[in-house]
């Protein structure tokens, strides 16, 4: 999802036309969405991921988490960066504000990419080896608590468009009976309303696909 999500920004950043101030401010603040889910998935790691890795792991891998902490420090760099130009052009919609948070995000792509790579090929495999089942869980409820919580479907059916289905059936059964009623129809559905306003199609590309 970050991968689909935060790659489109350049090109739906550079479509807004000078002056179309709707169209900056809806742009905007799907920007501001996914920075925010990116910032509060990473302090979840800073905070209970990486202490644990660090006192249960070996010393050799000490220097893997010390980079993924490094690369933190990067994307939130580049995270501050744009949540500081978006208010101005998304009043103004002009062509320095929409240059300058287009620069911005091609900016964060590519530190962004190499830490989730970095990650799946060598966090996860340490994740599963010195982490409980529980505990990973907190993690991700430490994410979701940093978040709008009216906008939490929006976000699953974000991260629904493109993940493993059984991974999806998984984490839906562990929250509590109304959402785990409602979230694998409405998750969706929202996506893919929310998907025809921010990229003109109910569809947009998958990763995969490019």
């Amino acid at each position: 999802m970050f991968r689909r999500e935060f790659g489109q920004l350049p090109s739906l950043v550079r479509a807004v036309a000078e002056g179309d101030t709707a169209r900056a401010d809806l742009v905007g603040g799907h920007i501001q969405l996914l920075c925010a889910l990116l910032h509060s998935h990473h302090s979840g790691e800073d905070e209970l991921l990486w202490p644990r890795l660090l006192e249960r792991g070996s010393d050799e891998i000490a220097p893997i988490v010390h980079l993924a902490e490094a690369q933190h420090e990067a994307v939130d760099k580049g995270i501050t960066d744009i949540n500081e130009a978006l208010p101005m052009w998304r009043s103004t919609a002009s062509v320095a504000g929409r240059d300058g948070i287009g620069d911005a995000v091609e900016r964060l792509y590519g530190p962004l990419v190499e830490h989730l790579d970095m990650e799946e090929q060598q966090i996860l495999p340490l994740a599963e080896k010195y982490v409980t089942a529980a505990e990973w869980q907190e993690l991700g409820q430490h994410s979701m608590a940093g978040l709008p919580k009216n906008r939490l479907p929006l976000l699953f059916g974000m991260t629904m468009y493109e993940g493993d289905p059984e991974v999806m059936k998984e984490i839906i059964a562990t929250m509590p009976l109304l959402p785990r009623l409602l979230m694998p129809t409405l998750a969706p559905r929202l996506f893919a309303s929310y998907a025809k306003r921010i990229h003109g199609t109910s569809t947009p590309n998958r990763v995969a696909s490019r």
